[in-house]
């Protein structure tokens, strides 16, 4: 522990890779694990809680961490990977500590708790000594002063608070990629995360309703007013809505539908035409897709898009016109690594691979799966009987339906005691 830090801040904290003695990475900090009891005592940091490879989230005893240095947390190895589960007492700091109401004692000032740092007492005991806390912005300042003071310098820390602010923890999710920001959302106590949703904004939450299983996206959308609802669906991709209000009662899925905009809701209501479990159930109506006339540089500008997954972003899809789904026929596929060897005026019409073989929307699982293998591909485009293309099924939605169902949130026992 020599070269550990004497103090921690958590927000630096969250986010950092955990290594086993070997140097081999086992995970990501996700949150840290408390006992807060009279507000005259530091609190005990009890554990991690660490993210490891499969999105488990696993609790790591702060006895089995061996040190703290810049940028990386190294542990024994000696790791229970059962499943975090909060016990009665436990505070997770970023989840439920960030954002609470104090008042900084003698002082009148109040504010919230935007950070905490933990120390090492003589007893080699981890311990939350320091509070971060920011007051309330006035005027034309939108980010008020902010105070660091001793973990007893402030009042509010024991006490249960309802409408308890998402400032803090909204800003933190943001700096996560969205499935990281699934995974924190999933593991927060109901009220909490009720207060997490309603601070998030519209594209960001669904962006991680997508990487959610799929009770807690229900759970979500149905507590939510509906005119918001259906904001969110729109801002969904067109599959993962479709399979979320397939999940929801009728009479509530007919009536965000109703709300949705008019051509946001026709590609929803035509993806739910399909089975679940067919290649026109999973596949999403918005590739990239380009006249033949379109021009190389023209294709690399619509694949170098920054909203666009890396699966769509593989390939082009040159059709007749329309170009909306359903287009006019499909007379080939794209690959970026041709695009990327052909001179920027050549018309994509000419370089087109005609060798891959199409799948139709009632395509089963296997069969998509077999013909995304033997053509190495990330997306397979779906057609109809006039040789229209549909949609794409890409990998990642392949994968979603080919693993379990609760593939996002494995069930197991509540972890061992360790470390106190």
């Amino acid at each position: 522990m020599s070269t550990t830090p004497t103090r921690v801040y958590a927000a630096r904290l969250v986010g950092l890779p955990i290594f086993d003695p070997r140097g081999d990475q086992v995970g990501k900090v996700r949150d840290l694990v408390v006992t807060v009891g009279s507000e005259s005592r530091p609190p005990r940091v009890l554990g991690l809680v660490a993210e490891v490879f499969g999105r488990r989230r696993i609790f790591v005893p702060m006895t089995r961490v061996t040190n703290i240095d810049s940028g990386q947390v190294y542990t024994t190895g000696l790791l229970n990977m059962r499943r975090f589960e909060q016990r009665p007492g436990e505070t997770l700091v970023v989840g439920q500590v960030f954002d609470r109401r104090v008042l900084i004692k003698g002082t009148g000032v109040r504010g919230v708790i935007y950070d905490v740092a933990m120390e090492q007492t003589r007893t080699r005991d981890w311990v939350l000594s320091r509070v971060a806390v920011q007051e309330p912005g006035h005027g034309l300042r939108r980010r008020g002063q902010t105070h660091v003071v001793e973990w007893d310098g402030v009042e509010g820390l024991s006490r249960r608070e309802d409408g308890q602010p998402a400032t803090q923890l909204v800003a933190t999710l943001r700096e996560m990629r969205p499935a990281d920001a699934a995974s924190t959302l999933h593991d927060l106590p109901t009220e909490r995360r009720a207060a997490v949703v309603a601070a998030l904004d519209d594209e960001l939450l669904a962006d991680v309703l997508e990487e959610l299983p799929d009770a807690d996206q229900v759970q979500i959308l149905s507590h939510l007013d509906p005119e918001r609802a259906a904001d969110i669906l729109e801002e969904m991709s067109a599959d993962d809505a479709a399979d979320l209000i397939a999940d929801l009662p009728a009479e509530v899925a007919t009536r965000l539908l109703a709300l949705m905009e008019p051509e946001e809701a026709e590609d929803v209501k035509r993806l739910l035409e399909y089975d679940e479990e067919t290649a026109g159930g999973m596949m999403t109506p918005e590739p990239v897709i380009l006249p033949p006339d379109a021009t190389v540089a023209e294709a690399l500008a619509h694949v170098r898009r920054v909203e666009l997954p890396t699966s769509l972003a593989a390939q082009v899809y040159v059709c007749r016109p329309p170009l909306e789904t359903p287009t006019g026929k499909l007379l080939g596929l794209v690959h970026i690594q041709r695009l990327l060897r052909e001179p920027p005026s050549t018309l994509v019409g000419g370089v087109l691979d005609k060798e891959t073989t199409y799948i139709h929307p009632d395509a089963s699982i296997q069969e998509v799966a077999a013909h995304v293998a033997f053509y190495n591909l990330t997306a397979a485009p779906v057609i109809d009987d006039q040789g229209r293309l549909l949609g794409a099924v890409t990998v990642d939605d392949l994968l979603d339906h080919m693993l379990p169902p609760n593939w996002r949130d494995e069930a197991s026992r509540p972890r061992e005691q360790e470390g106190g």
